[in-house]
């Protein structure tokens, strides 16, 4: 296969065969693929915040936001718009170029989205990217958003089919890929991926990344995970995943993703500075930074600067606007947010009560 081919035909077997390359093999093959299509010095960086923590009804076994699960985790409502931005104004300061929302539900409501429409334009107002990962949306509710402006829409496929079974039964495999058609099809990008370290075999992970890169168009984003075990789940005494089969895993979406941007995601407070080296070499070009991850840590922006320091990488940079152009785009998204403001006046703090 060429550096430059896009498939969406990927065989199981095929998949399994690149998992089980000698590593030397593996790196250089997802790092020739890599330097391709990136620059291999640059890393994307986005910032997330939760917008709405704990009280989820879903079961997902890893997830501590859980309603299901005593993990010691405050039950908040959603936040205020002011924190909101103060939040996405810090990540700018600090480097970010895309703010990322998520919100604990199985799906938004429907008096919610005035809300997080007006969220989303304010946050585009700061001249960033926009991400919200929400749960399922319905055909209306991803149109509603793309309107609003919302660049990208987070929804992991988490595992591959026949392991998801095991994680999670209160949403089928099949309504989250509604969601990702729905996303798709309003006009946003795609945000995609999974965990690995829930206890699924090697064949598990060939299996996700055969869905993801057997789409019809490959996810604009595909974060992979470490799982982050948290006490009082059903997977917080699970043995740890040898950090090589992490390492595989990045080298493989990279291969078979060539275009998409490969997070390395939830689990990096964990990795030594050498596996972080590593997933870099092997593909991922973008990171969550900051102290948190909507509800497990994550290395500190110092820290991430020290280590990009000590790899020659950089931050990509957003796309310059010029003053006319970014004055225009914030009159633009307060004309909108004083629209939807006049028109769900009093819904707003309350929206979304536990």
């Amino acid at each position: 296969m060429s550096n430059t081919e896009l498939r969406h035909d990927w065989r199981r077997e095929e998949v399994e065969a690149l998992f089980a390359l000698p590593m030397n093999d593996l790196l250089f093959r997802a790092h020739s693929v890599h330097r391709t299509h990136f620059n291999p010095n640059e890393v994307q960086v986005s910032r997330l915040l939760s917008i709405k923590t704990g009280a989820c009804p879903e079961d997902c076994k890893y997830c501590p936001q859980s309603a299901r699960y005593d993990t010691g985790l405050e039950k908040e409502r959603l936040l205020e718009m002011e924190k909101v931005l103060t939040e996405a104004r810090s990540a700018k300061a600090a480097g970010a170029t895309r703010f990322c929302m998520g919100a604990a539900w199985r799906n938004p409501h429907e008096r919610d989205m005035p809300y997080l429409k007006q969220m989303v334009q304010e946050v585009k107002s700061l001249g960033m990217e926009t991400c919200m990962t929400l749960g399922m949306l319905s055909e209306n509710q991803a149109n509603e958003l793309a309107e609003a402006g919302l660049d990208y829409y987070n929804h992991n496929l988490d595992t591959s089919p026949e392991y998801y079974g095991d994680i999670i039964t209160t949403r089928t495999y099949q309504q989250r890929l509604d969601t990702l058609a729905n996303v798709r099809a309003a006009g946003m990008k795609v945000c995609s991926g999974g965990i690995v370290g829930m206890g699924e075999q090697a064949t598990d992970r060939a299996g996700l990344l055969q869905q993801l890169a057997n789409m019809e168009q490959h996810p604009d984003s595909v974060p992979i995970n470490m799982l982050v075990k948290v006490a009082g789940t059903p997977l917080d005494s699970l043995d740890d995943l040898d950090p090589l089969e992490f390492v595989r895993t990045i080298a493989v979406a990279r291969i078979m993703m060539p275009l998409s941007r490969v997070r390395l995601s939830a689990g990096r407070e964990s990795m030594t500075d050498e596996l972080q080296a590593m997933c870099f070499f092997a593909g991922a070009n973008s990171i969550f930074y900051g102290c948190k991850l909507l509800t497990t840590t994550n290395p500190e922006e110092n820290d991430d600067m020290s280590l990009f320091r000590r790899l020659g990488l950089t931050p990509e940079q957003g796309k310059a606007a010029t003053v006319e152009e970014e004055g225009a785009e914030i009159a633009r998204a307060a004309a909108k947010a004083e629209a939807i403001n006049n028109k769900a006046q009093g819904q707003f703090y309350d929206a979304g009560a536990l």
